[in-house]
């Protein structure tokens, strides 16, 4: 939502801190991989020899083969969307590291959406677009957002095709230089990923009219169109933004042009459509009341036949216009920036519920949710890793994905600012939570992965609470749906939470109570073959088999979970 462009004054530009040093960390060439396509693999040390890897999908094996020196490849399975870890063991069969591999033929099916939003000549310091790209690649980022890199709302592309503008000012004044843009977009596409420019869909400056915007165009506080709606930007900006109809014919002509110009201009695979959110009673130049939502609709079909090859999103600003969005059939994914009235754990739930409802179930779902806001509008100093963990682990456990990794870590509705720095403990864990979404995307969201569940699940365990979903401060919380013939059940731990908000405001969400040997039983409606549990908290996301005893004439399956930071994954099959 625009309003991010009031917090201008938190701008404070830096690349990411080198990732902390661990014995072996393992990257992957691509962040996603078509089927019949290579994964080549990288260690940061060499393997010594009788060193192997172990490749699964799910807890089954696909295959355990010998591996060596700093490089390898792999051929996986052919079938398409798919999700793998990879667990590299040592002579001594111990574990050195995993990482996660992504066999889609397409991004839309698992989304893992980042941001790049600084775009001034420091970038072109040797190396440093690469490693923040390659940071990404290692969390499968698979599509990266280009937020205000554009010139103006109502004419993105700095210049023109024929003669491209070397650099040019923001609507912020910042200095963006287009061969910054340009190197972004070879880093992300040489790893797989999408490059998608951000713009508004009603957007249009001061000098508009000069540019060839009419007066017919505009959106109106009063129906005799006297007053422009209009949107306040901080002195010193270079305009405040005024709103067209994104439905008018001229208009949608218009800005169709415009961004043919980008796309003539700068390899991007598609365009990331903002708007602002509820804006009441707004008019037509003809005094009729215009249906934003509709009008939402109606803007990005026609951008889709414009161009059918390129990708669309578009921002539900506090699921402003949500219904009509995910039901449009043109977007890749749904795209919710959530604010104060969706600030609950639950909403999160109902959000991906009522996106899953409008768009038929073929799209997924992608939050923009700013963590730590509060502390981040006052002051600088590091993000919270337990508040910022428990939201990503209800965000996968719910089949959704988060909005959060760029040059920064996102805290702020302005892309660009970066208050708040992520520590190497809080980096590191985004490796592993991004890796176990991605092996697991199949159970955590997979296309066969549908119906929720009511959980009902007890423990013996004398100081403990188990509560099916929503969350309770206090207690372990269930959500479960099935995937298949398995019943894939996330635990979530709520024991020290100081409330049920994901916002964790002023970054003072504490670490969560470590539990060990949880005995727990659960009811099944069928027979059991296999229990099996995987956490991005131990091991490296590997699944460990359990054993299980079966009671009430088989009414319930029994077993004990070896431990509970954050999230346990519990799969019953």
């Amino acid at each position: 939502m625009k309003s991010h462009l009031i917090t201008a004054a938190l701008i404070a530009a830096g690349a990411f801190p080198a990732l902390a040093a661990t014995p072996l960390s393992l990257s992957t060439d691509k962040a996603l991989y078509a089927p019949g396509d290579t994964v080549r693999f990288s260690a940061s040390e060499p393997l010594k020899r009788g060193s192997s890897v172990t490749y699964r999908h799910g807890a089954d094996i696909v295959a355990t083969v010998p591996v060596s020196g700093s490089s390898w490849k792999w051929l996986p399975p052919t079938a398409d969307y798919q999700g793998y870890l990879a667990e590299v063991t040592g002579p001594d069969k111990r574990q050195l590291a995993t990482i996660a591999v992504d066999v889609s033929s397409d991004w839309k099916m698992f989304p893992r959406y980042g941001f790049v939003a600084t775009f001034d000549a420091s970038k072109l310091h040797p190396g440093l677009i690469d490693s923040e790209i390659d940071y990404l690649n290692r969390c499968h980022i698979n599509g990266v957002q280009f937020q205000d890199w554009h010139w103006k709302h109502h004419r993105p592309l700095g210049g023109t095709p024929e003669n491209p503008l070397a650099e040019y000012k923001d609507i912020a004044l910042r200095t963006n230089n287009t061969e910054v843009i340009r190197r972004y977009i070879d880093a992300s596409h040489r790893h797989g990923m999408k490059t998608i420019f951000y713009n508004l869909c009603l957007g249009a400056l001061d000098d508009a009219a000069a540019d060839g915007v009419k007066e017919e165009w505009y959106l109106f506080t009063d129906p005799e169109h006297k007053n422009k709606d209009v949107f306040d930007l901080p002195d010193g900006w270079k305009s405040d933004i005024f709103f067209v109809d994104p439905a008018n014919p001229g208009w949608l002509e218009y800005i169709g042009n415009r961004n043919d110009e980008v796309y003539r201009t700068l390899p991007f695979d598609g365009y990331q459509i903002d708007q602002v959110g509820q804006r009441g009673v707004v008019y037509n130049y003809d005094g009729e009341i215009v249906d934003l939502a509709t009008a939402y609709r109606r803007f990005i079909n026609a951008m889709k036949r414009r161009h059918p090859s390129k990708r669309l999103i578009m921002n539900a600003v506090a699921s402003f216009g949500h219904e009509d969005i995910a039901g449009s059939g043109d977007i890749d994914f749904c795209y919710n920036e959530t604010w104060a009235g969706e600030s609950q754990f639950s909403d999160l739930r109902d959000i991906i519920a009522a996106n899953d409802r409008h768009g038929r179930g073929q799209v997924k779902t992608v939050f923009a949710s700013y963590m730590n806001y509060d502390k981040a509008g006052r002051q600088t100093g590091l993000m919270n890793t337990p508040g910022v963990i428990m939201t990503d682990a209800v965000m996968m456990a719910l089949g959704g994905s988060h909005l959060e990794l760029g040059d920064h870590m996102l805290s702020r509705e302005y892309f660009a600012a970066a208050p708040l720095a992520m520590t190497d403990t809080l980096k590191d864990a985004m490796v592993r939570y991004y890796d176990f979404m991605t092996a697991y995307q199949n159970l955590l969201r997979g296309s066969d992965t549908s119906d929720e569940i009511t959980v009902n699940m007890t423990t013996s365990h004398p100081a403990l609470q188990i509560a099916a979903w929503p969350p309770r401060k206090g207690s372990l919380t269930t959500y479960g749906r099935k995937s298949g013939d398995r019943h894939v059940i996330s635990l979530l731990n709520f024991l020290n939470a100081p409330d049920v908000s994901w916002r964790d405001l002023e970054g003072t969400w504490p670490a969560p109570l470590k539990m060990r040997n949880i005995p727990v039983s659960v009811a099944i409606d069928g027979p059991v073959t296999r229990v099996w549990t995987a956490s991005p908290d131990r091991n490296g996301g590997v699944p460990e088999d359990l054993q299980f005893s079966v009671t009430d004439g088989g009414a319930r399956v029994n077993f004990t979970l070896p431990a509970l930071e954050y999230w346990d994954m519990i799969v019953i099959e």
